[in-house]
């Protein structure tokens, strides 16, 4: 990409000097500090009038490179600069608590969870997966949902894992994304019966023996509730964060309540909140119906102090795009839910950014947090 200015100072020629020092007056607007202590802002290049460069963003998916390219052309118009050419890229910083934890090539890992079922957390997990990919980075989905995996027919995700060595499997990969879940390793026509042991060596496995490969971000779909997978799991990697999920309606915003209760015992911070199934547009009349309430995520969002990531609408092509495993992203990328799950994606990646890199910016539920 790059920008042009329509007018410049012909009397002064920039050097690489003063665009780095001009540089340093430009701040992330997510992590408030400047692109070169950042090291974003690399490879300047000037000729003549023009100056060439590379940002390093912390997010292939970054909500915000047109501000970032304005504030630079802001900052070098001042240098006699008549042009500048930016060449984008990313790299996603890593949460080294993980690598630390699991010799595995995770950089972020994300829970995405709820308090009850039936609120269409699987559904947000799949397509936040998806938007990240598609945005450039590298990406898995856990299915931690071990009694009731449901990702596999989500992503239209089919066969079984493979074992190279006999020690490590293979994830299965659908629309670019990396994917193990217990639906590819048991009949789909019969329950999966296990105790709780048994439930935490399998999330072990799930993260120690897959062959993941190098991952930007690892996408965790969890079961509802606070039982023994969201313990597990959190005893077994120290999660980046967890991203709730909830519907506008009190009792399901009552049960997230709870679930945002038990991240903050075990130290998960809480990454934000995503309403679900918010309000339906009759596509005959353009009329809005609040079918499940409204605005109940991001009152409780602001009372527990987390980000409020964004509302996604009630639309049957979610639900047509999921039994046929074809997220509503691929399927209808125009649809307003469609563009509302790629905008709370781009937030959910800037969030992390900040938590990884100005952790004095850092979000966690409020400790008091009370069941209304």
């Amino acid at each position: 990409m790059f920008g042009i200015f329509n007018r410049g100072n012909q009397d002064i020629k920039p050097t690489v000097e003063g665009v780095i020092q001009a540089l340093a007056k430009v701040d992330d607007p997510e992590l408030h500090k400047d692109l070169v202590t950042l090291n974003m802002a690399r490879d300047v290049v000037v000729n003549g009038n023009e100056v060439n460069l590379r940002i390093m963003l912390t997010t292939p998916a970054c909500p915000l490179k047109g501000k970032i390219q304005s504030d630079i052309e802001s900052a070098l118009r001042p240098l006699g600069v008549a042009k500048v050419n930016i060449r984008w890229d990313s790299q996603v910083p890593t949460d080294n608590r993980i690598s630390g934890a699991l010799n595995i090539g995770v950089k972020v890992a994300i829970a995405v969870s709820s308090g009850k079922g039936g609120v269409g957390k699987s559904t947000i997990a799949v397509n936040l997966a998806v938007a990240l990919q598609r945005s450039g980075a590298k990406v898995g989905i856990l299915d931690a949902d071990i009694y009731g995996p449901n990702v596999p027919m989500m992503m239209g995700a089919k066969g079984r894992p493979m074992s190279p060595d006999g020690k490590h499997i293979m994830p299965i990969e659908a629309h670019g994304v990396r994917i193990m879940s217990m639906g590819f390793l048991v009949d789909p026509d019969k329950p999966v019966v296990l105790r709780g042991p048994m439930l935490h060596g399998i999330i072990r496995q799930f993260l120690g023996d897959v062959m993941w490969g190098d991952l930007d971000y690892l996408i965790v779909d969890l079961p509802p509730g606070t039982g023994d997978a969201q313990l597990s799991l959190s005893q077994s990697i120290p999660l980046t964060g967890a991203v709730m999920v909830t519907t506008p309606q009190q009792v399901s915003v009552a049960d997230v309540t709870k679930a945002i209760g038990m991240f903050n015992q075990v130290d998960v911070p809480i990454l934000g909140l995503v309403e679900n199934m918010g309000v339906f547009i009759a596509p005959d009349t353009g009329k809005r119906y609040d079918i499940f309430g409204a605005g109940g995520g991001r009152k409780l969002a602001e009372r527990a102090g987390v980000p409020f990531l964004g509302e996604v609408p009630l639309d049957p092509q979610i639900r047509v795009g999921g039994d046929a495993g074809i997220p509503i992203i691929i399927s209808h990328p125009d649809a307003p839910a469609a563009k509302a799950l790629v905008e709370i994606a781009n937030s959910l990646a800037a969030k992390i950014s900040v938590r990884i890199l100005a952790p004095e910016q850092r979000y966690t539920a409020a400790p008091e947090l009370k069941i209304l």
